[in-house]
């Protein structure tokens, strides 16, 4: 009987390892995304994650919803910096979601402030 229950609890931690690993380090896509960068907020009520957001349309029509690592920490100060301005935004998608990381898929690993096409003459 204590046998069979430790092979069980070890098969479970092997299959949360084995997701854990094709999750974490495998991307489904890489990009970029411009825009307004609307929001950028360190949230959680247990587990606090960096959530941010930019708007890509004049309306905000269309939101980008995003997360960064806390060990990026070069990226958090530089989106704190740009809050309310038009950035680049370089990210990777995960297949899914870690809650502990983020609250979205959307990890970014760069962060570039851009000229916003609305206001070139200024």
């Amino acid at each position: 009987m204590k046998k069979t229950l430790l092979l069980i609890i070890i098969g479970l931690i092997a299959l949360f390892s084995i997701w854990y690993v094709a999750v974490y380090y495998s991307t489904y896509s890489q990009g970029t995304r411009s825009g307004e960068l609307i929001k950028f907020s360190h949230r959680g009520a247990l587990i606090k994650t960096w959530e941010g957001e930019i708007s890509q349309g004049i309306s905000g029509a269309q939101i980008f919803s995003f997360s960064v690592e806390q060990k990026d920490e070069t990226i958090i100060a530089q989106l704190e910096a740009l809050q309310g301005r038009y950035v680049k935004l370089t990210y990777i998608e995960r297949f899914g979601k870690i809650s502990w990381l983020g609250d979205t898929q959307y990890f970014i690993t760069a962060v570039n402030e851009e000229v916003s096409p609305h206001f070139r003459q200024r």
